[in-house]
């Protein structure tokens, strides 16, 4: 008897697997807001970095599991109804805050082009072998900085390399361990969908 695991279809993310339903429309609806709300609550964890206004958060990794779990396009619409209800005025981002134009709002326009980046790398695989989806959350992780640190810095009126060392170098640790966990748990969750095919 064999235990090769039976073939996931290729183009597929994690979303894409749940049992079909007559209402795919309200499936993708609850996925997207239910990833707008996980990111909302990792966003909670937050602990304040000595001299950044940006503390260290979940919602970077929420963010990236979220567009990796759900594809580019329910991840860009789960991190668009995020920003958009935060900018509304719903405390949800980072620590409680919300509104735009804070020190840390680059970041989130960062996260949701990430998610989309790596929603679409998901779906081409990127989320399915432990080198891939390091790959994958360190592209994503570098979105989140390209647009997060120039936002600080013009947002605070610090240099480029003060807003490097306040808005970067403090997170890479925890990055790292946070692309460990997901190296961990995507690839793990394709080889159970895989036995369970």
């Amino acid at each position: 008897m064999s235990t090769a695991a039976a073939p996931v279809r290729t183009g597929a993310v994690l979303a894409d697997l749940l049992p079909a339903v007559r209402h795919r429309y309200a499936v993708d609806t609850a996925l997207v807001v239910g990833g707008a709300a996980l990111t909302g609550i990792a966003a909670q964890i937050a602990v304040q970095v000595p001299g950044s206004p940006v503390p260290v958060t979940g919602q970077t990794f929420a963010a990236l599991l979220v567009g990796t779990a759900l594809g580019a396009r329910r991840g860009f619409l789960s991190l668009a109804v995020y920003a958009l209800v935060g900018m509304a005025g719903i405390p949800w981002f980072a620590g409680g805050s919300s509104g735009a134009g804070g020190a840390s709002f680059g970041y989130v326009l960062g996260m949701l082009l990430a998610a989309t980046v790596v929603g679409d790398l998901a779906r081409r695989g990127g989320d399915r072998s432990v080198l891939r989806t390091a790959g994958t959350m360190v592209l994503g992780s570098a979105i989140i900085y390209a647009v997060g640190v120039p936002y600080l810095a013009l947002s605070t009126g610090m240099s480029a390399s003060a807003a490097i060392a306040a808005g970067l170098v403090p997170f890479l640790l925890g990055d790292a361990l946070k692309a460990a966990l997901a190296m961990g748990a995507l690839p793990a969750a394709w080889k159970l969908v895989g036995r369970r095919g």
